[in-house]
């Protein structure tokens, strides 16, 4: 008795993952070229302006005399090519805290490898030699 009913949950599991495939569908339609632009367009104008809405940013710009409306008006006289190009190269700047990361680390590395070598007695959790 259960070992039919193992086989009948089994066939219908086999049954459903089967078909699961089926019944899902998806709607895929053409996409113009110039609908692709502008959108990316769009959306690289969006984000130059969510980076001038920053504090950080405004205080900058308001100190070399630039007003935020200015500046907006900037981004909107923009090309499509340059705002794409501006937000690409917004983008791939570093953020500020990568260079402190990194020293910070490479000081505990030196640190660490000193420690071990019994050099210096930094850290209780390694014995000297």
């Amino acid at each position: 008795m259960i070992r039919t009913l193992k086989h009948l949950f089994i066939y219908f599991l086999i049954t459903s993952f089967t078909f699961i495939g089926l019944t899902q569908s998806a709607r895929a339609a053409l996409v113009g070229t110039e609908q692709a632009v502008s959108s990316s367009a769009q959306d690289s104008r969006a984000n130059i302006n969510a980076a001038l809405d920053r504090p950080e940013v405004r205080g900058k710009l308001e100190a070399l005399g630039i007003s935020k409306a200015d500046a907006q008006a900037r981004v909107a006289a923009l090309t499509d090519e340059e705002a794409t190009s501006l937000n690409s190269k917004i983008n791939s700047l570093p953020a500020g805290g990568d260079g402190i990361l990194g020293a910070l680390l490479l000081i505990f590395l030196v640190l660490l490898v000193t420690d071990i070598l019994g050099l210096t007695k930094v850290f209780p959790f390694t014995r000297a030699r």
